[in-house]
């Protein structure tokens, strides 16, 4: 998996979102394939209904109900992370049925991605490789030369925005309708609808990496709803939960998902919005509303490092009038972290999550060369303080405290909390760098003849900084990132990340019958090692996949089906 503390990819990343944030604002990517997509009203709806039943489609696979009258429908998002976890989750959903807790479950007959398809950056070896490859392979394509096959729609999300969504738009919006293993893409521009039965619609939004809506995506959205019929349900994706973010300042998420599912409810009389999804955070946990039916589903499962749960909050207050914005204009004030038989609706548990948050006191194992540049840092004072010696007590503490400052107010904004973290940290740090120094110098003096490395001590000086000083500073960078995951509700992205946990994967399965969409959240905890996959000689599974795991993979309810009407 990306290790996501490499210095390399850390300075590549920062560059990248440098770029991207750049030509985002002056070259937006969605204007230039909205002017280039010249559809009528009238072709925009024919896209969106396209495989309902009936229609002029025998090149297409349609929505046909089952023997039971139901259509299926697959939701999998943040995937694009390695082979292991992307593979395994792509070979459950490939599968005709699973059988899941005692449930007999359909594969779905569209597949909706809800965002980041690729980590750490879009390029197209890491389209190939993380994403192309393992659906391919779990899902081998029966029928090459043909149209015909379950369709597959992407949301993206920022890591897809990364190189300005060239690649994506390439992949997933082209003419010639790209082949996803069995799965044939459809949709032309990055944000969609897709009508799903007579009542039910899915709508999917792409709020690039401003969390910003552009004007044809409000016009698309506009002419698909004139089509949509009064009392229609509505199911709304959007590239992140904005709910779980309304505690970050300047989040524009829930914003940007309730103005376009506004422009649903004040077309048509007795629209209803009951569901509501959504990936980019990479854990489950469903909200239920104050109204009782509506449901907010996070499902960030498909394959990126595990988040944590133990940070979820046990309600959500949607009415933001302090921030500028309601949810549809204050049709729901409030959610409540759902329950089942008294367990809370998370994936892992809270127990499980604050169990994992322990791993960071290995920050040094899983980071060593993250820990190198800190320990570096610590050099580089020694190196000040030769140089202005009665200054550096008050120097150090400040360039670490700004320091600091700088990358805690990036993650998680400005404020006082974030000013006092960073002004404690850089102290703490500032205390590790002086142990440091006086160890490495106690040690030479008492240890190792100087006369006898006359030119090369400053190279042996260098390095017993680096290797000390990384283990100290790396040591307290992860004690750091514990503490205040656990107790000051910071750095939950980071506190993850650090340790690339290949755990806890899962996806949502959807059944839609009447009126009635029933929701299957299917998980699965342990995941295949490299050496643990075999190719599928025997041919098992419908269809058989390329590879099998040596033990079968075991997924299982994550929760009860729970159901919007």
């Amino acid at each position: 998996m990306t290790g996501w503390f490499s210095p390399g990819l850390l300075l590549r990343l920062l560059w990248r979102v440098v770029l991207s944030d750049l030509f985002g604002q002056y070259a937006d990517r969605r204007l230039i394939v909205a002017a280039l997509d010249a559809a009528s009203q009238d072709e925009l709806v024919e896209r969106a209904n396209q495989f309902l039943p009936g229609k002029d489609n025998e090149q297409l696979c349609s929505l046909d109900p089952d023997e039971d009258g139901a259509v299926w429908v697959d939701f999998v998002a943040d995937l694009g992370d390695g082979f292991d976890a992307t593979y395994a989750v792509a070979s459950l959903l490939a599968q005709e049925r699973l059988s899941v807790s005692g449930e007999e479950l359909k594969r779905g007959q569209i597949l909706v991605m809800g965002g980041d398809e690729v980590y750490p950056r879009a390029a197209p070896e890491t389209y190939q490789r993380q994403l192309r490859d393992p659906y391919d392979w779990a899902f081998p394509d029966p029928n090459p030369g043909l149209l015909k096959g379950p369709p597959v729609y992407a949301v993206p999300g920022n890591h897809d925005w990364y190189d300005g969504l060239v690649l994506f738009l390439a992949l997933f919006c082209r003419k010639d309708h790209m082949h996803l293993g069995g799965w044939r893409t459809h949709q032309r521009r990055s944000y969609f609808a897709v009508q799903l039965t007579e009542q039910w619609w899915l709508w999917a939004i792409d709020a690039q990496l401003a969390d910003d809506i552009d004007q044809p995506q409000k016009e698309y959205f506009l002419e698909i709803a004139k089509a949509v019929p009064d009392n229609a349900k509505i199911i709304l994706c959007g590239p992140e939960p904005g709910w779980l973010y309304t505690g970050k300042a300047g989040n524009k998420a829930l914003s940007v998902m309730s103005y376009v599912g506004w422009i649903a409810l004040k077309q048509k009389r007795g629209i209803t919005i009951p569901l509501v999804l959504s990936g980019d955070t990479h854990h489950y946990s469903r909200y239920v509303a104050d109204d009782g039916n509506t449901q907010f589903v996070t499902s960030g499962g498909g394959g990126a490092f595990l988040h944590p749960t133990h940070q979820v909050a046990s309600s959500v207050d949607l009415d933001r009038v302090v921030d500028g914005y309601s949810w549809l204009n204050g049709k729901i004030k409030n959610l409540t972290l759902g329950a089942d038989q008294g367990r809370e609706a998370v994936y892992p548990s809270k127990a499980e999550s604050l169990s994992m948050l322990r791993g960071n006191f290995a920050f040094v194992w899983y980071n060593p060369a993250f820990a190198a540049v800190l320990g570096a840092v610590y050099w580089f004072i020694s190196l000040a303080g030769t140089i202005v010696p009665n200054d550096i007590y008050y120097l150090a503490p400040l360039v670490l405290i700004f320091g600091f400052w700088g990358y805690t107010k990036n993650q998680e904004g400005e404020g006082p909390k974030t000013r006092l973290v960073s002004a404690a940290n850089g102290l703490i740090h500032a205390v590790g760098a002086a142990v440091t120094i006086g160890f490495v110098a106690w040690f030479n003096a008492r240890y190792i003849d100087l006369s006898a490395w006359p030119r090369t001590f400053f190279l042996l000086q260098a390095a017993e900084m680096i290797l000390v000083g990384g283990v100290i500073a790396g040591s307290l960078f992860g004690a750091y990132l514990y503490l205040t995951s656990r107790w000051l509700n910071m750095n939950h992205n980071d506190a993850f990340s650090s340790m690339r946990r290949n755990s806890h994967r899962h996806f949502l399965r959807l059944r839609i019958k009447d009126e009635k969409v029933t929701v299957f959240p299917i998980g699965l905890t342990t995941i295949p090692k490299r050496k643990d996959w075999r190719i599928n000689e025997q041919k098992l599974g419908t269809p058989p996949s390329a590879y099998v795991p040596v033990s079968p993979l075991k997924p299982e309810l994550i929760e009860k089906p729970f159901s919007v009407l």
